[in-house]
């Protein structure tokens, strides 16, 4: 049924376009009218039975008018159809093979241009034929030949040419009128005044397809026939991808598999070939409007073929009435929307423009493989000078020391920009060299050692800190370097100070052991591989090893490489609140060092105004002991900052709730702050006694969730707090960070829930 409902109205829709098109390539490539028939007959049934696309239709494509052209010229046309069905043997092999998915390695960029260009070639030799004229030999030719044609006397022949491309051009507009295909209906309607006039210029279809001529092999020039079976079997097989793969965003069907499509244009060609047909391709003037006539399957591309083998058989009569001109007019009508600016504008985005242009001039100066050469030469050049992209950049910083950064792929194309880097720099000068570069090849570190030599011998200092790999570390060692480029490493700023300076155990970063709650948990991460890689060793700048005691020679280096590479990115920012702050966030949390706000956060400078204690704890209005610290906190940041949220956030393995659950040590200060969480370990154990048995470090994980509702509770006791909650001007909201895999969970009526599986609401 829906082969009925769908895809026969479908393919007579496509029948209709088909048929004018088919004629008007077999004209363009200098063919027997009837081989562009055949192409289509064979490319719909063979092609679309056999393809990996369910909506795809092959059949002659324009784009191979011009190459099909010249080997006509060059070989005859008996020889052209045997390169035809070498170039489907040789499809056919590539998409056995499965190297289908190769040929989208093909530059767009190459494949439009080629087309662009192919369109120019066709739509300069048709127009001739529109003014009553022959076209030349060549592109060049045909336009010098222009200015002459044009001021020629004209016949009949323009007025059937500007007829036909007045309907292509006003028929869509007409809503009533254009499901009769354009192509078909400024033929029909241009072959009526050409029949009264008496100017028709026939088209000979005499004898149908038992006229066509058998394929022979050529005699001789062996290379050039080779090299024509590759530019037939690359042109029509990366067309037909190409197609293919732009034709999946057109439906929610099954995907096209490649390989298949690519096997299926094979088998077609040969047939054809051997038939006496044209190429065959996948066409996108045919598959788009398959796919939006309704088609849902294959054999929509079936049964077009079938309409047209059943109209020549039965009515081949009716071509012969079609005006050569008219013909004429719709190929230089085609030739004019291959020049795509839709394409174009897309290229432009992505800077492949010159690829286009110089494609597609090869084209239309020298010739279609010459001028896809020179495009698959140039887009390989671009896309070499953007992988070795590098920049450099040296400046005097306001301590004194010059910094010098690289970033990118540094090699010999590099080196005329590095040395021009570094020879700004005054002699005995200090200096920061920071390299944050995938790759260095010998002439670039012959010319980085050389100039750090001879600047240290000069009394000044180079200080080399390598972000990203080890690449001159390596060379200046004599190590051997990896082949090609380091996998490029995310920004590891987060990374603590000991796993920067390298060599501690990825599973405890202080040495010390590690908090209940924190380790051994079913979902913590165990894959020790990606850990390492992850949180693979950093080296410190210059490279020298940390000192035994982490503590301040990393504090010391960290606010090195603040000042370094943050610093120049954040004064802008900074600049513009220095005067004053505007967080909409109070964040209440814990003094635990592995709790980082603004990394669980994803917040900035600006955004949270943060108190921390031991125990993320909220003493109640007025309790004893007083604390002023936190009412203060809260008062400024509620009633002169007016923050619109205040966030309690707790973790596993807090220390605080462990020492409420054991043995407080004996600490005056600890002791006595801790008492403000007494109501939290109530509340536990209330709760603990309608509960079965729980492990310790289940307790803790549950005191410590407990502990961060107790402390939202405890803020409703100041009165400022609750008179703008109640006013609807401030919300609280809970957060627990469990620390051990990562994950942050939110309050919510339910209790505490993974934030990915809530909505965001503050």
């Amino acid at each position: 049924m829906s082969v009925l409902r769908n895809d026969g109205p479908a393919s007579l829709v496509v029948f209709l376009v088909a048929v004018p098109l088919s004629l008007g390539i077999a004209v363009a490539s200098g063919a027997p009218i009837a081989a562009g028939l055949v192409a289509a007959v064979i490319g719909g049934v063979v092609a679309g039975a056999m393809g990996g696309s369910v909506v795809q239709v092959s059949g002659p494509a324009a784009g191979l008018a011009l190459v099909v052209a010249e080997l006509v010229h060059k070989f005859g046309w008996r020889v052209t159809c045997m390169i035809t069905l070498l170039a489907g043997l040789l499809q056919l092999l590539l998409g056995l093979a499965r190297v289908a998915r190769a040929a989208l390695g093909v530059s767009p960029a190459v494949v439009h241009g080629m087309l662009a260009g192919v369109g120019i070639v066709i739509a300069l030799s048709q127009v001739h034929i529109v003014l009553g004229g022959k076209p030349q030999s060549s592109a060049l030719d045909n336009v010098l030949a222009l200015p002459a044609q044009i001021v020629n006397h004209h016949g009949h022949a323009v007025l059937i040419g500007l007829l036909t491309v007045g309907v292509l051009l006003v028929w869509r507009r007409l809503p009533k009128v254009r499901v009769v295909p354009a192509p078909l209906a400024a033929l029909l309607i241009a072959a009526v005044p050409a029949a009264l006039l008496g100017c028709l210029t026939k088209i000979d279809l005499s004898g149908g397809f038992s006229s066509l001529q058998h394929p022979l092999l050529p005699q001789g020039e062996w290379f050039a026939v080779v090299s024509a079976v590759l530019l037939v079997a690359l042109l029509a097989g990366v067309e037909s991808l190409l197609t293919c793969v732009a034709s999946d965003r057109m439906h929610s069907g099954p995907r096209a598999n490649l390989d298949r499509e690519l096997t299926a244009q094979g088998v077609a060609n040969v047939i054809s070939g051997a038939c006496g047909g044209l190429p065959v391709a996948g066409v996108v003037v045919r598959t788009t409007t398959n796919v939006r006539a309704g088609a849902r399957s294959r054999w929509s591309a079936v049964l077009h073929s079938v309409w047209i083998l059943v109209f020549v058989t039965a009515f081949g009569w009716l071509i012969g009435l079609i005006p050569m001109e008219a013909l004429a007019a719709l190929l230089m009508f085609i030739g004019v929307q291959m020049v795509n600016l839709g394409h174009a504008r897309n290229l432009r985005n992505h800077r492949e423009m010159p690829i286009y242009f110089v494609t597609m001039g090869g084209v239309v100066v020298i010739g279609l493989a010459e001028g896809v050469a020179i495009g698959l030469g140039l887009a390989a050049l671009l896309a070499l000078l953007r992988l070795t992209r590098v920049s450099v950049r040296a400046w005097a910083a306001d301590d004194g020391r010059w910094r010098i950064a690289v970033d990118g792929s540094l090699t010999f194309l590099a080196v005329p920009r590095l040395t021009k880097a570094l020879a700004a720099v005054p002699a005995g000068a200090a200096v920061d060299l920071d390299l944050n570069i995938d790759f260095l090849d010998n002439a670039a570190f012959e010319a980085l050692q050389a100039w750090r030599l001879e600047h240290e011998r000069g009394g000044g200092t180079v200080d080399v800190d390598e972000v990203h790999g080890e690449w001159y570390v390596n060379a200046r060692s004599g190590a051997r370097t990896s082949p090609g480029k380091t996998h490029m490493r995310h920004d590891q700023w987060w990374l603590p100070w000991a796993y920067r300076r390298g060599g501690l155990d990825t599973a405890s970063p202080s040495g010390a052991e590690r908090e209940p709650g924190h380790a051994d948990r079913a979902d913590a991460p165990d894959d020790a591989d990606a850990q390492a890689a992850v949180l693979g060793a950093v080296p410190v700048a210059g490279g020298e090893q940390a000192d035994d005691d982490p503590a301040l020679p990393g504090l010391i280096e960290g606010t090195r490489e603040f000042q370094r590479r943050t610093a120049p990115l954040m004064r802008p920012l900074l600049h513009g609140m220095a005067r004053r702050q505007a967080p909409t966030h109070l964040f209440i949390t814990c003094a635990d060092s592995r709790v980082v706000p603004n990394l669980i956060t994803a917040s900035g400078p600006g955004d949270l105004f943060t108190a921390r204690n031991i125990g993320n704890l909220v003493p109640r209005a007025a309790s004893a002991p007083p604390d002023e610290s936190v009412t203060a906190a809260i008062e400024y940041a509620v009633g002169v900052l007016e923050v619109r949220t205040i966030t309690v956030c707790g973790h596993s393995g807090c220390g605080a709730m462990s020492a409420l659950l054991g043995t407080t040590p004996d600490l005056p200060g600890l002791r006595g702050w801790l008492r403000h969480g007494r109501l939290s370990l109530d509340r536990f154990r209330s709760f603990e006694e309608s509960e079965d048995a729980l492990s310790d470090a289940s307790r803790l994980d549950l005191l410590c969730r407990i502990n961060v509702m107790q402390q939202l509770d405890n803020l409703r006791t100041h009165p400022l707090v609750d008179e703008h909650v109640r006013s609807g001007r401030l919300e609280l909201t809970g957060l627990y960070f469990d620390i051990g895999t990562a994950r942050v969970h939110v309050l919510d009526d339910d209790g505490f829930v993974p934030v990915l599986e809530r909505s965001a609401t503050v």
